[in-house]
């Protein structure tokens, strides 16, 4: 165990519930980890200006979950690239993006509803510089000693969820560097 003995709970917007419960209902028996770029802001030196609704589903339900919602009139983006996020992202404040959720992908369900753990932020802001472009460089060392500053992080669980990622040895490498 790493860091502080305080359990992260990331914040649970009636957005981010809505979201959870129109999925949820029509897909009741997938994965879903539903989650907003603003629970990264309490370990930020520097504030984006844009956030986004993460929803990740199973790799097989990804188009799915994306033309429902497409229909449902959200602004909603399937993986989308670095070009896309700089050229095509209206600038409203309900950006969804719909990725495959790695399985067995370390999430914690409050209150019902499936969302982010730290030990699955963390990696993910390591190994995804496209989402999380904003988060990179120093920053990124910025967010890691501040999470381990404030909240307890299951190391092990942390490092298999990079294992699953298939970038275990250079984000323990990245974790080494900021423990020492």
């Amino acid at each position: 165990m790493l860091g502080n003995q305080r359990n992260y709970l990331p914040d649970i917007s009636p957005k981010i519930k809505t979201i959870y419960a129109k999925i949820k209902k029509d897909f009741p028996f997938l994965n879903i980890c539903v989650w907003n770029t603003s629970s990264i802001n309490e370990f930020m030196r520097h504030q984006p200006g844009r956030f986004y609704f993460i929803i990740e589903v199973e790799k097989d339900s990804t188009q799915s979950v994306f033309y429902y919602l497409k229909e449902l009139n959200y602004a909603v983006f399937l993986e989308p690239t670095s070009d896309i996020l700089e050229k095509y992202l209206p600038n409203s404040k309900d950006i969804l993006i719909v990725k495959s959720l790695v399985t067995e992908a370390p999430t914690q369900n409050i209150k019902g509803l499936d969302t982010i753990s730290l030990e699955k932020l963390l990696v993910d802001i390591y190994c995804d510089n496209v989402i999380f472009a904003p988060q990179q460089g120093s920053e990124m060392r910025t967010i890691f000693e501040t999470a381990l500053t404030k909240y307890a992080i299951n190391q092990s669980r942390m490092l298999r969820y990079a294992n699953r990622k298939g970038k275990k040895e250079s984000f323990t490498k990245y974790l080494n560097s900021i423990s020492n």
